[in-house]
């Protein structure tokens, strides 16, 4: 964030902030945590002042803030909060929308940016092929694996269903179990004192256990 957005974002008044609540907690992946409510504001702002005036744009500085995580404050904290401290995110947009609109819809863009480089840190680096056949059927492929892995991740709990693919593959897919057979039945044998061992077995007894019965 450059020095300008950063003085934008400082002359902001308290009373411009608007409260919003998420209908769905989205992921905060620098606080680690899922985030349901934030505040948004929005202020004039001039882009590119360093060049020459013919590239100078104006347009709207919409800013995301969110309260940031203090642990001393929180769980029983033995400090109590002097002041609030906020980490923000500003979009520079031209959008014809209201504020809030206009959040929304670039938050929608950046869901869809991290798709996007979860994708590319998977299996859409081994792209190009040499064959545009090959390509096709790889990107379907890669699709397809990415939401087996998205649903697979919401069924073992909230964390998981916000969380890349690499996490998941570390914590959910490649198990360290042994395969063992015993009187005809197969069984799984886990590491001892395994973190995600719990979360694991919740996301296969959902996938793999018989209907309930109506």
């Amino acid at each position: 964030m450059t020095a300008t957005v950063k003085a934008a974002i400082a002359g902001i008044s308290e009373d411009s902030w608007t409260p919003i609540h998420y209908p769905n907690a989205i992921w905060d992946a620098d606080e680690q945590r899922l985030v349901s409510d934030a505040e948004v504001a929005e202020v004039a702002f001039t882009a590119f002042t360093g060049r020459r005036q013919s590239d100078h744009i104006s347009a709207r500085l919409i800013v995301r803030r969110v309260k940031r995580l203090n642990p001393k404050t929180v769980e029983g904290g033995q400090q109590s909060e002097l002041f609030s401290v906020y980490r923000h995110h500003a979009v520079f947009t031209d959008s014809p929308y209201p504020m809030l609109d206009a959040e929304a819809c670039h938050r929608g863009h950046a869901i869809v940016e991290q798709v996007h480089s979860d994708l590319k840190n998977g299996p859409l680096a081994h792209l190009p092929s040499g064959r545009f056949a090959a390509n096709g059927a790889w990107l379907v492929l890669a699709a397809m694996a990415f939401n087996l892995t998205r649903a697979a991740g919401a069924l073992a709990s909230a964390f998981h269903a916000k969380a890349t693919t690499a996490t998941l593959r570390t914590q959910l897919i490649a198990v360290p179990a042994r395969l063992a057979r015993s009187a005809g039945t197969l069984a799984m044998h886990l590491p001892v004192d395994w973190p995600w061992e719990h979360l694991w077995s919740q996301m296969f007894t959902a996938a793999a256990h018989p209907p309930t019965p109506r």
